[in-house]
């Protein structure tokens, strides 16, 4: 029985459309069954639609200061379309311990950078500030503690001479593309109802390093 997965997004959903891939081929493990946005505008609820997945809508500006109110609308849509595991993909609200600990276990997420290093934002900036060799990307679950939860999937990057934050950026954005869809995958085959402790993965482009699981 494949695992039944919500995306959560805010804005385009490049991740979003990379697990919409993978989840096609009848194979994988999981699929999709919801792709939620706290905006209306988020270009990714187009992409979702015309793939057929279906959409919602919670708009947290319609909740003022009530994030916990947001929350829970949240979480009723995802218990209402009978979701399992959930995605976040670029979806830009920080989640208080409510929702977290609703899908303890069963929340993903993806970070640009190879955590430990560089949580929160403006990754790329500061990896080039710090003079860093390799920069990455990271896949984890969602735990209270920002981008702190444990790594399920890893993939690294060179930095190069002559790097700017988009171009970092845009080689980063290729291997997220890449392990989000591996990582899930993990998940899926390696829980059953809550989930327990999946095997990590790294994904390594480097000339001449394969994939280790």
């Amino acid at each position: 029985m494949r695992k039944r997965v919500a995306i959560l997004i805010s804005g385009r959903g490049s991740n979003m459309a990379a697990l919409l891939a993978a989840t096609r081929d009848p194979a994988y493990p999981a699929e999709i069954v919801l792709v939620l946005s706290n905006r209306a505008d988020a270009g990714g609820l187009a992409v979702a639609g015309a793939a057929g997945v279906p959409t919602a809508v919670v708009e947290h500006r319609r909740f003022g200061a009530d994030r916990a109110a947001h929350e829970a609308a949240i979480d009723a849509a995802l218990h209402d379309a009978g979701v399992e595991l959930v995605c976040l993909a670029g979806y830009m609200r920080l989640l208080t311990p409510f929702l977290v600990q609703r899908w303890a276990g069963r929340m993903l997420n993806i970070h640009p950078s190879l955590l430990p290093a560089f949580p929160g934002t403006n990754t790329h900036g500061r990896a080039l500030a710090a003079g860093v060799k390799l920069h990455g990307c990271t896949v984890h679950l969602v735990t209270e503690a920002v981008d702190d939860g444990p790594i399920l999937a890893q993939a690294a990057v060179p930095v190069l001479a002559g790097d700017d934050e988009a171009a970092l950026a845009d080689r980063i954005l290729v291997q997220e593309h890449l392990i989000y869809p591996l990582a899930l995958h993990n998940l899926a085959t390696g829980t059953a109802g809550a989930a327990a402790a999946p095997t990590a993965s790294l994904l390594n482009p480097l000339p001449g390093h394969g994939d280790v699981p």
